[in-house]
């Protein structure tokens, strides 16, 4: 058996090249069903993309590698892509684009474009590796429990990285890649709660306020969320894209209050109060007892000076913690890192020095936000690959 094209991956990134590459085309994947991780995102809805994308949003080695594709196949293609399809969809926040019904109208929505396609789509097939010989590569399978090898003009890895391995994730592009000479950047869990070994925050579980935190050259306003482990929202997810074990975050507390206005007012309001009593005027009462343990907040307030309520403001604006890990791929929503994008043509996806074999998606040293940007760098480098394949004929 003899492909134009065989794609490994019947992913995000996979069918949407398989539905627009041309020629014969062949899909495979462990899986019992195509877009495991497009059905389970959005809390079933799909963030299929995001109204801002830009560059910006996306870390990577070379953080111009994204640029040509993202330009060639926008968020906007994606919706026209959407809306013909009947889709009915929704804005829920800070740009962030959701399918009213469900994920599996994108995930029906690519199939079909495969079958009208032609793509063909093989399921619970093992890829065993991948080598070449003359023009054609080969490629091993195991299908219903039968070896086999497909041969093919092009191949395209498209498997993921390696977050959430209950549904298979298991780095196998980055292997392949490797395998014929492609380097891997360092990966590790990204878009992930981070933990921290003491469990502080075990008896507030649950609790969540508005936060600014920042890791790194990363800042972001958004929910945070106490845990048994340690700290989750999206506040969260995002700065752990820029943070490495071993550092610290910092965390802003409700960060549109001016917290030293607020405590001098307390103090001319009510200054038989405490410090800590004052706070939870202003924070959950929960997190409000919780500082007031851990940063010794028992002063009365008609007896506290303007330093020492400088102190308490400056903490609640900059609360310095250490994580000392995360929750890892287990719960990781992407894999920061992947194959060096210095191997890869950024118009064509294409590896530079392996002709024929390209990688897209999110096996590819692109990550993108949190709020459907690492969508969208699936739609738009799986178009890129495509239409590169397309015009190759």
């Amino acid at each position: 058996m003899t492909y134009d094209t065989l794609i490994l991956g019947a992913g995000a990134a996979g069918m949407m090249c398989a539905a627009h590459c041309g020629g014969r085309v062949l899909v495979v994947d462990h899986a019992k069903a195509a877009g495991e991780k497009i059905r389970i995102s959005g809390g079933g809805r799909c963030n299929f993309t995001n109204m801002f994308a830009e560059p910006a949003n996306f870390i990577s080695g070379n953080p111009h590698f994204c640029k040509s594709a993202l330009a060639r196949f926008t968020q906007w293609d994606f919706v026209a892509m959407v809306d013909k399809a009947g889709i009915k969809w929704h804005e829920k926040t800070l740009g962030q684009l959701f399918c009213d019904n469900s994920a599996k109208d994108i995930v029906k929505m690519l199939l079909d474009l495969m079958e009208q396609a032609g793509a063909e789509l093989w399921l619970e097939t093992a890829v065993e590796g991948v080598s070449r010989e003359g023009d054609l590569f080969q490629v091993r399978l195991v299908r219903s429990g039968r070896p086999m090898t497909v041969e093919a003009k092009r191949v395209v890895l498209a498997t993921g990285g390696k977050s959430i391995p209950k549904m298979g994730a298991t780095g196998i592009a980055y292997q392949i890649a490797q395998g014929f000479g492609l380097k891997v950047t360092d990966t590790r869990p990204a878009l992930v709660p981070l933990t921290f070994s003491s469990q502080p925050f075990a008896g507030i579980s649950g609790t969540a306020i508005p936060g600014r935190v920042r890791a790194g050259n990363g800042s972001f306003d958004e929910a945070v969320l106490f845990t048994h482990r340690g700290l989750s929202g999206p506040a969260i997810l995002q700065a752990s894209s820029y943070w490495t074990e071993g550092d610290s975050i910092h965390m802003t507390l409700c960060p549109e209050n001016d917290w030293m206005a607020l405590l001098r007012q307390a103090r001319t309001d009510t200054p038989r109060r405490q410090i800590g009593t004052a706070l939870a005027e202003h924070l959950p009462k929960k997190l409000a007892q919780l500082l007031d343990e851990t940063w010794g907040l028992q002063d009365q307030l008609a007896n506290t000076t303007d330093k020492r309520l400088s102190e308490v403001a400056a903490l609640l604006a900059d609360w310095e913690l250490t994580p000392t890990g995360s929750e890892g791929y287990r719960t990781a929503e992407v894999t920061l890192g992947g194959i060096d994008t210095n191997g890869l043509s950024s118009k064509t996806m294409e590896a530079k020095d392996v002709p024929g074999l390209y990688a897209i998606g999110e096996c590819v040293d692109v990550t993108g936000w949190l709020g459907g940007f690492n969508f969208q760098w699936a739609w738009s480098s799986a178009m890129a690959c495509a239409k590169a394949i397309a015009a190759e004929g």
